[in-house]
């Protein structure tokens, strides 16, 4: 049996998304893509979860909230659950995806920067002339063969 199985309480899984904020389909989902221990069950097969799983659905979500991937979550859980992981590895892991995260800014950027200028020139009136879907079938000659 597991750390996890052995500090388990009587939480159900209501309970569990309840004190996370983490819906029931997203629990279920975590738990058939391992990032979720399987809890223990009861005689009559009901899942009862424990703080263990509170914390590691906590460190889940926040993870998430800060954009890591599942693959990113699962190998910063994996470091975690090893128990002999050094700064030096989540620094390398945090770096990579503040890198991923600054390259997604500087894209959204561009595309506010296009937007603003191409709406900015947009009429407002009535006429069938808009320069936003000018740009736009810019972009699909530019992308159809001669």
């Amino acid at each position: 049996m597991s750390n996890d199985h052995a500090i388990a309480s009587d939480l159900k899984r209501s309970d569990l998304a309840r004190l996370t904020g983490c819906n029931h389909e997203t629990i279920r989902y975590y738990e058939s893509v391992g990032l979720m221990p399987d809890p223990p069950r009861t005689a009559s097969g009901h899942r009862r979860y424990g703080a263990a799983h509170v914390e590691r659905l906590s460190f889940v979500m926040r993870a998430r909230d800060l954009g890591f991937t599942m693959e990113e979550i699962r190998g910063l859980l994996s470091l975690v659950d090893r128990g002999s992981h050094t700064c030096a590895e989540v620094e390398r892991m945090g770096r990579h995806h503040l890198d991923v995260v600054s390259d997604k800014i500087r894209n959204l950027q561009a595309i506010e920067t296009v937007l603003a200028g191409t709406i900015a020139r947009c009429t407002g009136t009535n006429t069938p002339e808009c320069p936003l879907l000018d740009v736009l079938n810019e972009g699909q000659a530019q992308t159809q063969p001669k």
